[in-house]
């Protein structure tokens, strides 16, 4: 995912039988929801807990329309969560009033800013979120290194530029190793994500991303949510600093649960964390939508 490239907007079926509900095209304005192997291993445990599924890309990414391929934009991203919960409320059988959404990383703080915008959301469940651009900033120089900041600055300039100029973009990896131009490299951040990405999944991104990062900053709404939250945190977290996420928490008060977990980044998606942040979240989706 890309991190985030696969989300999920999920709605609770009372009385049902478990069901996916995946459309084999859901326009969303510009982005769309298909059925993907990734999207089903995500999908089915919720599935198997009575809950409808809708997973989507955004626009320009995997099987979404829009131009340019590959861009990060939190503001659009936005945007295309908005669309597909306006999808989601119309589909048979959904209860436009019982709207949770699920997102990782990047998509775990757009998932809390949304909700403060669209104050209809039920719940939210955010994953290893990244929730304050400047902190994240902060929290990879002092882990990466200045000069780490200073060439992906370098990469993004020249994305810019090229832009302006009506040439073709500059891509750099969304992941790779240490010391490489990728966005994330933190170690393991290879081998955790390519085997779990998905077959429409690219490893690359216009390189102006990152000069947005610091724009990104979900911990703002927080105190404007009005809906439970369950934050799970990876206390070891190398790319989104933990302790924005609890920040978070902090200022959704009394309305967020926090889980957290000895792990890295990306440790959350694979055994034996995977599972039981999956647990976490039906004990948590349970309690607040019984």
């Amino acid at each position: 995912m890309l991190i985030a490239l696969c989300h999920t907007v999920f709605h609770h079926r009372l009385g049902s039988s478990a069901e996916v509900r995946r459309p084999e095209t859901v326009s969303c304005r510009r982005c769309t929801a298909r059925r993907t192997p990734r999207s089903e291993r995500d999908a089915e445990p919720f599935a198997a807990a009575g809950y409808d599924v809708l997973v989507f890309d955004y626009r320009g990414f995997g099987d979404s329309e829009g131009t340019p391929r590959q861009r990060v934009s939190y503001r659009q991203q936005r945007e295309d969560y908005h669309a597909a919960i306006a999808v989601a409320r119309q589909l048979p059988g959904v209860d436009p009033e019982r709207i949770v959404l699920w997102g990782t990383s990047y998509s775990g703080g757009h998932a809390v800013a949304v909700a403060a915008q669209d104050r209809r959301i039920t719940a939210i469940v955010a994953i290893t979120p990244a929730m304050d651009g400047l902190a994240t900033l902060a929290h990879v120089m002092r882990r990466a290194g200045a000069g780490y900041l200073a060439r992906a600055a370098g990469h993004g300039l020249r994305d810019l530029a090229r832009r302006i100029a009506k040439r073709p973009l500059h891509y750099v990896p969304i992941v790779g190793p240490p010391g490489s131009p990728a966005i994330m490299t933190s170690p393991g951040a290879v081998e955790a994500v390519i085997p779990v990405a998905g077959p429409t999944w690219r490893n690359e991104v216009c390189a102006r991303a990152a000069l947005a990062v610091g724009l990104n900053r979900p911990t703002t709404f927080a105190g404007c949510v009005p809906c439970p939250i369950l934050v799970q945190v990876g206390t070891n977290d190398s790319v989104a600093p933990p302790s924005a996420a609890l920040r978070v928490a902090a200022k959704a008060g009394p309305r967020a649960r926090i889980r957290e977990y000895p792990v890295d980044h990306f440790d959350i998606y694979q055994s034996p964390w995977q599972q039981q942040a999956v647990t976490d979240q039906l004990e948590f989706l349970t309690a607040v939508l019984r």
